[in-house]
């Protein structure tokens, strides 16, 4: 998640929708609230712009004209994104509200919808996912720390050196605390299926990273044979 000074009126929302009306609308009420916004018309507009711009929140229709916004979301969900997602759909049949949140949904709205009632939902969206606090840009986990900006790495206080890839590994772990991962979802996460990459990779470099955490407190990656790995602390 991005943290803009720190405030809820400045975190920044990606707003998803094919109908430039419902954009343009939402895009002047949101930046007039003193929200950073961004748009997006299709499934693989959304998938891209949240992935450049790390949005605090993504108010995202259900049905776009290339796919479907639950989709969007159980993909931004398995790149690691950590932001409030709050659907608009015209449908309010139940199978859809609990599908939608069952993929990692915070909130959902049904069009027509007032205003004043959105603003109210992704406010309280953002404060449940910690878009509103200065602290967001920190990933913390037991004692280990990351701060996204200075990209600094510390367990028990002592800095480790990491590589740009164990990095991005750790980053993983910690949006994703005591969930299992399978190898898959962190090959997506991480190497994004690049050329060559296997369970393999995902194996050695959780070593790399397991040796370098190790060294300063007890073991936080643990293997579930056959499922995959969690970020786990026996002392919490």
């Amino acid at each position: 998640m991005c943290c803009h000074g720190g405030i809820m009126t400045s975190a920044r929302i990606l707003v998803v929708d094919d109908q430039p009306n419902i954009v343009d609308m939402l895009a002047t009420v949101l930046t007039f609230h003193g929200f950073a916004v961004d748009t997006a018309a299709t499934a693989a507009q959304a998938v891209e712009k949240a992935t450049e711009r790390d949005p605090d929140l993504v108010l995202l229709d259900v049905m776009l004209p290339d796919g479907d916004g639950v989709d969007v979301c159980r993909r931004l969900r398995a790149g690691g994104s950590g932001a409030g997602v709050v659907f608009l759909t015209a449908r309010d049949a139940r199978d859809d509200l609990v599908q939608g949140l069952a993929y990692g949904g915070d909130d959902w709205i049904t069009k027509p919808f007032d205003v004043e009632v959105l603003l109210a939902r992704v406010r309280a969206v953002l404060r449940r996912t910690g878009g509103n606090t200065p602290t967001s840009r920190l990933l913390r986990y037991a004692d280990v720390e990351l701060d996204q900006d200075t990209l600094d790495v510390r367990r028990a206080g002592v800095q480790l050196q990491l590589s740009p890839t164990e990095l991005k590994l750790l980053r993983y772990f910690l949006q994703n605390p005591g969930r299992v991962l399978s190898r898959g979802q962190i090959l997506a996460a991480v190497w994004e299926y690049e050329t060559g990459a296997g369970s393999n990779v995902v194996d050695t470099y959780i070593g790399y990273l397991r040796r370098k955490l190790d060294r300063s407190g007890p073991p936080l990656i643990v293997t579930h044979r056959g499922f995959g790995y969690a970020l786990r602390s026996s002392l919490l």
